[in-house]
């Protein structure tokens, strides 16, 4: 004999699928804000390994800007692993970000500059390894990435929420890979 579910499990059912879709529409909103009104900046990388895409479908990213001097540390105590840290970049001559300083706390960044969050992987004895959490790129089927087994460097047009949370929005090839450097 079927259960006959009583008013209030029916209740809590629908609340429960209106929890979701209001979620799932928070993150969809999320994003396209982040896109719409953040602040757009491009990053280098090195060459990509593209050997990962027979078996993925998405490539690892390895950042210029994920190693820093330990001289652009701005904190009250030395860095540590897993630390949060804001990065200050700057935006050079070829439009690319490059490092400014590396924070343990917010900061305002002047017009040219934008914070971007990210953490302590590695603290070496001259340098930091960085990560953003913008390491992982889904490369779509028709994209040039997918035609090579390892490609130039690219560069990664990286939009920046006023709230903090960035987002890939396009990877491009360069033209020439020593802009990378």
């Amino acid at each position: 004999m079927p259960t006959r579910h009583t008013p209030s499990h029916r209740l809590l059912l629908r609340l429960l699928v209106a929890a979701q879709v209001l979620y799932v529409l928070g993150v969809a909103g999320a994003g396209y804000a982040t896109t719409a009104y953040g602040q757009h900046i491009w990053l280098a990388t090195a060459p990509v390994e593209l050997h990962s895409l027979q078996y993925e479908s998405f490539v690892r990213l390895r950042y210029t800007a994920a190693e820093a001097p330990l001289t652009t540390w701005r904190g009250a105590s030395p860095p540590q692993r897993r630390q949060a840290v804001y990065v200050l970049l700057n935006t050079g001559p070829d439009s690319l970000a490059t490092v400014a300083g590396v924070y343990d706390q917010t900061l305002n960044p002047n017009p040219g500059q934008a914070v971007l969050r990210g953490w302590v992987t590695e603290v070496y004895n001259h340098s930091l390894g960085l990560r953003y959490n913008l390491e992982r790129y889904y490369v779509p089927g028709d994209s040039p990435l997918r035609l090579g087994k390892t490609s130039p460097a690219v560069r990664v047009r990286v939009s920046i929420a006023p709230w903090g949370q960035a987002r890939i929005e396009r990877v491009e090839l360069l033209q020439n890979p020593t802009a990378a450097r």
